[in-house]
């Protein structure tokens, strides 16, 4: 399958905004919209899952399988070692249970004991939390013929938002998965069904859906509207739309840079903070300038996560490539 460089570079655009989130927070900053990029993803993920299930048909525990090996040994790799400098005292303000421990190596939704939060050990896990909601149920819909699988995985993710809307509840789990945020990947799938059908024409208009959902964004750091899925959903949506338009019609340039951080995104997601964590630390003793601490903290923690793109994501890519999905047969569905 063709890469799709725009798809690429959003990953980049995304992947760079929660780092410097990350960094203006840990050094006194306020930069809350890099959060955003959260939504970017997910927008996206829905998005390619789509794409790629259409263009390499696969079994349910194939797709489940590929996903697991894609996300989880990295993943392991950073809990691990927030675990064990937990364990010698390097962070002392985390709180470890058996319980939070095994929650967060299993996608499991659990409350820190630190501070209350749903969070798992990597703070920024949470996403994957939402990830692997949401590959279980887009594998389990592909026991269905193509046809129905795009609305019976709308009308799942749809009661679930509804019955966190109707419904109070302490449990983490049920509090995580009817999170209105899960739309976002049924809302990247259905863009994906719209590509593929060819209804969506390349166009310079797509600098300018992208140009507007940018502004949508610089307007809630700005002002200090509303942050929240409702705002931010559909802003990611027209991001990655505008992008998409503006491929498809030859009009996005050649950067092999922002090819190669959103090929390492997902390294960058892990990794980040716990270079930006030990220069927060560094720049505090050292009593340095905001501006100077956070570009030190977001370049640091960039690079972590391209180091560990090299030396770990990638060998464990070679390694497991057996398992991958490429190997599989195409589904009967």
């Amino acid at each position: 399958m063709k890469t799709l460089t725009g798809i690429q570079y959003l990953r980049a655009f995304a992947a760079l905004a929660v780092v410097i989130f990350h960094a203006a927070e840990k050094t006194g900053g306020h930069f809350r919209i890099g959060a955003a990029g959260v939504d970017v993803f997910f927008v996206i993920s829905g998005f390619i899952m789509w794409v790629m299930s259409e263009r390499r048909p696969v079994t349910p525990g194939r797709f489940m399988l590929d996903r697991i090996l894609r996300i989880a040994p990295a993943y392991w790799i950073v809990t691990a070692i927030m675990i064990a400098g937990a364990m010698v005292g390097l962070f002392p303000n985390m709180q470890l249970t058996i319980g939070h421990i095994l929650g967060s190596l299993f996608f499991i939704p659990t409350a820190s004991p630190s501070n209350g939060e749903i969070w798992p050990v990597l703070v920024q896990g949470w996403t994957l939390n939402f990830e692997m909601l949401f590959y279980a149920i887009f594998a389990a819909t592909l026991f269905l013929p193509r046809r129905f699988q795009l609305g019976s995985m709308t009308a799942i993710f749809v009661l679930l938002v509804l019955a966190g809307m109707l419904v109070e509840t302490k449990s983490p789990i049920l509090a995580t998965y009817t999170r209105p945020i899960i739309l976002e990947f049924v809302a990247g799938a259905i863009l994906a069904r719209v590509w593929l059908s060819g209804k969506i024409a390349g166009s310079s208009m797509g600098y300018a859906f992208a140009g507007a959902a940018l502004c949508g964004f610089a307007a809630i750091q700005l002002l200090g509207l509303d942050f929240d899925e409702f705002t931010c959903g559909p802003l990611a949506l027209l991001l990655v739309l505008g992008v998409i338009m503006a491929e498809k019609g030859g009009k996005l340039p050649d950067l092999p840079l922002l090819t190669y951080l959103g090929d390492s995104s997902y390294s960058i997601y892990l990794w980040h903070t716990l270079a930006i964590s030990v220069v927060a630390k560094v720049a505090t003793i050292l009593g340095l300038p905001f501006l100077v601490s956070l570009l030190v903290a977001t370049v640091s923690g960039t690079m972590l996560g391209i180091i560990a793109f090299e030396t770990v994501e990638k060998p464990l890519r070679a390694l497991l490539k057996g398992a991958s999905w490429r190997r599989s047969r195409p589904s009967p569905a």
